[in-house]
């Protein structure tokens, strides 16, 4: 039986905007095994980002629970909330956000330097996830001399690297030409298949959520099956 890695339950959040209170979702309920993959598809201001942040801990609810192996994100601190992410979820984004000073080495291994890795062990799991990403020749490169889908392996390397329990994507592909998009999921895919990991990824593109075990859809309010 698979291990359950995600659980949330009766989650909703809220706005205020003046006079006005506006619900973004409610009643969000949502389970989660290891190596199962899952995508949140929706139309645009449906709230899919912000659900995703609320999972991995960027974001607070109004009401609910989100349980990361089993560990409640509400009872944590903001210090223990930064070390769990740290450790145990990966996040890759429309954007890659790569520190633009640094090589895409330098960028992969950051996330083991913080986890209290050393130099060297740091730089060994960085190389490996890179050169799994077909990035082994660039290592020493720039994000300004990569092209931006080596930049977005490079951010999927980062997000691997600590070989969290959970990796949640926005848009991971969302920046890129057709093309390109193509290559970089067959790639991404390519390792969700070798992997103990659960994958939730927000995405407009039906194609990839296709390709998912699950795929949901936020709409009135709710996670609904489609």
């Amino acid at each position: 039986m698979s291990k359950l890695i995600l659980e949330a339950t009766g989650l909703r959040k809220t706005y205020i905007t003046g006079p006005q209170q506006v619900t973004v979702w409610q009643d969000i309920h949502l389970q989660v095994n290891a190596g199962e993959t899952l995508a949140i598809v929706g139309a645009s201001g449906s709230g899919k980002t912000t659900l995703l942040n609320a999972l991995g801990g960027l974001d607070t609810v109004d009401e609910g629970q989100v349980l990361i192996d089993g560990k409640d994100l509400s009872s944590m601190n903001e210090i223990q909330r930064t070390a769990l992410r740290n450790q145990d979820i990966g996040f890759v984004y429309q954007f890659h956000h790569l520190l633009a000073e640094f090589s895409a080495l330098e960028n992969v291994m950051l996330p083991q330097l913080l986890a209290g890795k050393s130099q060297k062990a740091a730089k060994q799991r960085a190389q490996e996830c890179l050169q799994q990403l077909g990035l082994g020749h660039r290592l020493n490169h720039t994000p300004a001399e990569l092209s931006g889908g080596e930049r977005q392996r490079a951010a999927i390397a980062r997000a691997l690297v600590n070989r969290p329990k959970l990796v949640l994507l926005d848009e991971p592909t969302g920046n890129l030409d057709q093309q390109t998009a193509r290559q970089v999921e067959e790639v991404m895919l390519d390792l969700i298949k070798k992997s103990d990991t659960a994958f939730i990824m927000v995405t407009h593109d039906q194609e990839l959520a296709r390709r998912m075990n699950r795929c949901l859809q936020l709409k009135d309010l709710s996670l609904q099956p489609i």
